[in-house]
């Protein structure tokens, strides 16, 4: 048997995610290192409980004379027989899991059996956090060392963005003369033509954007970002981005080496034709800065507040005036001679808010201010002082909008109320936003009747105070895991740690319904008839629900840890329930989905189950766990365990979705940890497969990649680790799942049709092939 190390240098990494600036400097670089030094001994004492474990099952299978026998009976058979089995003994150590102790480990590395030169199988192996993990290579490849890795014949490009930033960003909603409106989540900000149903979408931002400013022409934006870490855990620098919204092309980056930590506000003066632009970045001291922007020079630059600033203004009547406001504060500055001073708004006899949240200035150069007591403050445009104070909302004003002919909006945080006032502040109209999309984040006025509503549940609704709002974009507010595409329309399914379970159209670009579970959904699939669709919760539960119906068909449990995959059989007479209990459990479905009894349970594995694939003939099941192993099962014969893993060597998979196996070997990067990626979907077509990393990223590789170093494209959007992607049924599309970040993008496959590209360049020839004992290095 050859046997080749390839040696993918895996070293401890610490996974990216996306962090507010607000919330990043609340805890201290000690209780990190702790918690670090904490996780390392656990892993410590697992990888030492393990490896005693694996010792002395090896010691077991090595005098058990069946075993003996069995390698005496097949090197007498020689080459006779050099597609039959190939016998092994097990004796690898299993690791320490990410995330939980390993309890009861099996399966394991094979010892290559030789006779003469002639071999038996081919292995290779491979390494994560010092683990070696073992995979033979299938019979019709003649020589590995040979393999050609290319780049995948498709390309995607960005084709939708599901999603908005309402939850924890302001004033970030405007309508374009063009008739988009302009918003952002994650990475890229979205022009959404509201009439055409059209999105284009600026992507040059490295990391999550965080506010918008649009110039007086109504054609050029700015927009600025939070700093974001390398996948090293490096800091990078945030900048402000200014382009044309006409042509998508960058006319400015500034800033870049001068923000801290991210952009928190920012706006274009009025007063001359927005020559400046002003910004606070994130930094402990918000350091306000102004910019002539286009010239790329920063003209004063002086410490704000250790508070937290909400809103930044130029006066419209005189660029030297600048208002902000935020935690407990109004601060009215000026510019002179290259300095700003500040003035503190006086409270006086009016109660001080514990926020003013936004402002807005009057037809008559008075500045209003919206706080957190549900008040609207007028401020004299020269005494800065309270000359009146108006009862607005039940809690906190979150938005105002000052309308073409002097008239007031303002929207609610408690009430979700939607209130136009007189120039004087006195009560007009006013409409209430449907509870279920949360309180008011932003306005937008559109011809002066109709508007766009931002809310706090990241959607944008569109309406009148005649007619109500419905929404034209809606998106999770949480954390996403689970995501399944449809076998045969273009339909796919979200859920996350947000309760709820969402039904996409991808044609349409639409939410078809959405439902609120009682508990997290973590990961889902659609039966193969497309009838239901099964969703697996946090506690051990998993429910199937109607697709059309939207009733829930079937309510289970197993166990009461998380379930992290479903899986139905080619056929769908099975459904495998993975869970973080360490088992899989499969049930017979019958009556079209929905109705399911226990089959049996896949016993094994020594760590929490992370992805599973079924067998092209429903028989076989392929699943990964949290300590890196692969391990095989015989589900028709009673989920056996298959401890000979050489028998499945060229065995065919309905799906691919576990991110260890020798096809795509190739998708893990030098330097990787065990934990980097987080998901991984073949093409229908099994001509390429995409990759969702801890870094933001998306990967295209080849299919099959089972060398290291295996070329890819890679694609930026997601602000936060990507959880999940799934090709659409006939593969025209690919979608991704981002964490924290609960933006879902939609990505155009481009180039080769499907089944142009397969797997030419695996050699089909007889497993027999010389000796040879030169590792392929990895490194």
């Amino acid at each position: 048997m050859l046997h080749i190390d390839v040696p993918i240098c895996v070293c401890f990494c610490v996974a990216y995610y996306d962090v507010s600036a607000e919330s990043s400097t609340e805890f201290p670089d000690r209780l990190s290192l702790m918690e670090v030094r904490l996780q390392a001994q656990e892993d410590e004492i697992t990888l030492l409980k393990s490896s005693l474990a694996d010792a002395l099952r090896k010691l077991q299978d090595a005098i058990q004379p069946t075993t003996i026998r069995t390698l005496q009976k097949q090197l007498s058979k020689g080459s006779e027989d050099s597609q039959g089995s190939c016998p092994q003994t097990p004796t690898s150590s299993s690791p320490a899991p990410p995330k939980e102790p390993t309890s009861n480990p099996h399966g394991g590395l094979l010892s290559p059996i030789r006779e003469g030169e002639k071999m038996l199988c081919q292995s290779i192996k491979m390494f994560i956090r010092g683990r070696p993990i073992t995979m033979y290579i299938p019979s019709n490849i003649l020589n590995y060392e040979e393999l050609r890795m290319d780049l995948p014949l498709q390309k995607l490009d960005l084709d939708w963005v599901y999603g908005y930033r309402g939850r924890d960003c302001r004033a970030n909603l405007y309508l374009l003369p063009s008739g988009e409106a302009v918003y952002f989540i994650a990475c890229v900000v979205v022009l959404y033509h509201i009439r055409n149903q059209t999105q284009r979408h600026y992507q040059k931002h490295t990391d999550c954007v965080r506010c918008l400013a649009i110039h007086p022409d109504k054609v050029r934006v700015a927009s600025g970002q939070t700093a974001g870490v390398d996948k090293d855990g490096k800091p990078l620098q945030p900048f402000v981005h200014i382009w044309d919204s006409k042509t998508l092309v960058t006319l400015q980056q500034i800033g870049l080496g001068t923000f801290e930590r991210g952009v928190g506000a920012l706006t274009f003066s009025s007063s001359d034709a927005g020559t400046l632009l002003c910004v606070i970045d994130d930094s402990n001291e918000h350091m306000l800065s102004v910019w002539d922007w286009n010239k790329n020079i920063k003209h004063v630059e002086v410490k704000s507040t250790n508070e937290a600033i909400l809103a930044v203004d130029f006066s419209p009547t005189d660029t030297n005036n600048i208002i902000s406001c935020g935690k407990s504060h109004v601060y009215f500055w000026t510019m002179s001679t290259g300095t700003l001073t500040k003035k503190q708004g006086i409270f006086g006899k009016y109660k001080k808010p514990k926020f003013v949240l936004c402002f807005v200035f009057s037809l008559t150069g008075d500045v209003l201010t919206g706080d957190s007591e549900g008040n609207i403050l007028t401020w004299g445009k020269s005494t800065f002082q309270i000359m009146k104070q108006t009862r607005a909302h039940e809690g906190s004003v979150f938005a105002m909008c000052v309308l073409q002919g002097g008239a007031i909006l303002s929207g609610g945080g408690k009430d979700r109320k939607v209130i136009r006032w007189s120039a004087d502040l006195a009560p007009e109209r006013e409409c209430e936003i449907p509870e279920k999309f949360g309180a008011v984040r932003t306005i937008a006025d559109v011809d002066g009747e109709e508007l766009l509503v931002g809310t706090t549940r990241n959607a944008i609704l569109r309406g009148t105070f005649s007619d109500g709002f419905v929404a034209i974009v809606q998106g999770h507010v949480d954390e996403m895991w689970g995501l399944a595409t449809h076998p045969t329309q273009n339909i796919f399914i979200s859920c996350g740690n947000d309760r709820q379970v969402c039904v996409w159209n991808a044609e349409d670009h639409k939410l078809d319904w959405c439902t609120t579970l009682e508990e997290s959904g973590l990961c889902a699939d659609f039966s193969p008839n497309g009838a239901v669709v099964s969703v697996g919760l946090s506690t051990g539960r998993w429910v199937v629900l109607d697709l059309q119906t939207k009733e829930v068909v079937s309510d289970l449990t197993d166990g009461n840890e998380q379930l992290s995959v479903m899986r139905y059989s080619p056929d769908g007479s099975f459904l495998a329930v993975g869970s973080h209990d360490n088992l899989i459990y499969i049930y017979n479905v019958t009556e079209g989905g929905r109705r399911y009894t226990r089959f049996g349970k896949c016993t094994g594995h020594s760590s929490f189950i992370t992805h599973l694939d079924w067998s092209k003939d429903g028989k076989y099941i392929m699943s990964n766990s949290g300590d890196y192993e692969i391990l095989y099962w015989d589900v028709a014969s009673g989920c056996k365990l298959l401890r000979n893993r050489f028998e499945s060597k060229d065995r065919e998979w309905a799906s691919y979705t576990c991110v260890l196996g020798f096809h795509v070997m190739g998708v893990w990067l030098e330097g990787s940890d065990g934990t980097d990626i987080n998901a991984l979907c073949r093409s229908h077509s099994e001509s390429m497969v995409a990759v969702a990393d801890d870094f933001c990223k998306v990967h295209l590789f080849q299919y099959p990649c089972p060398k290291p170093k295996a070329p890819s494209y890679k694609y930026e959007g997601h602000g936060s680790h990507v959880t999940n992607v799934r090709f659409t049924h006939n593969d025209s599309h690919l979608l991704s799942m981002g964490g924290k970040d609960t933006c879902i993008l939609q990505w155009r496959v481009k180039g080769a049709a499907p089944g142009d590209h397969s797997k030419e360049h695996l050699a089909s020839s007889s497993s027999v092939c010389s000796s040879s004992s030169s590792p392929v290095n990895g490194t």
